[in-house]
């Protein structure tokens, strides 16, 4: 049971958060990385739509992911 633990909670104190914390997190990343592909593919059909969108989240993530980090 106490690698089990391990398995959920290493990473997340490695960089000095909390499960709850770190998933929300990921989960949030997550949601706004689909929706950047969705914004690819309706820019690669549709190029005068989600001009930046996508390039706009994928920055807007590392930013966050980056800061995170400090």
């Amino acid at each position: 049971m106490n690698k089990l633990f391990k398995l959920f909670s290493d990473h997340p104190k490695s960089i000095n958060e909390s499960y709850l914390r770190h998933m929300t997190a990921a989960g949030y990343y997550g949601f706004k990385m689909i929706f950047a592909g969705f914004a690819c593919i309706v820019h690669a059909v549709f190029p005068f739509i989600f001009e930046s969108s996508a390039s706009d989240c994928a920055k807007e993530i590392n930013e966050a992911v980056e800061k995170r980090k400090q």
